[in-house]
């Protein structure tokens, strides 16, 4: 499958997370791999769920903070730079 052009950066890097559209932070992912983090990502949460819930609210709590921190992390490294973003008015 090739990469939609919203993928794409300005020096041709391929974004796993493009900017949203409006707002601040990332839309859903535009490749595979980013769709493979997100999957990772909620068996993970399931996982921990699974375990942790309901005896242990504290140590799912901070699974889940854990888990965010990663995922952010790899949003920042292979998504597009995050900014506020207004649609079509912005350059």
């Amino acid at each position: 499958m090739a990469a939609s052009r919203s993928s794409r950066g300005a020096g041709g890097k391929r974004y796993w997370f493009p900017a949203k559209r409006y707002g601040w932070g990332w839309g859903p992912p535009k490749v595979w791999q980013g769709w493979a983090v997100l999957l990772v990502f909620f068996v993970l949460m399931a996982g921990g769920a699974i375990l942790l819930l309901p005896r242990q609210v504290p140590r799912f709590m901070m699974w889940t903070f854990f888990l965010l921190a990663i995922l952010m992390a790899i949003c920042w490294v292979k998504g597009e730079r995050p900014r506020w973003r207004w649609g079509d008015k912005d350059p």
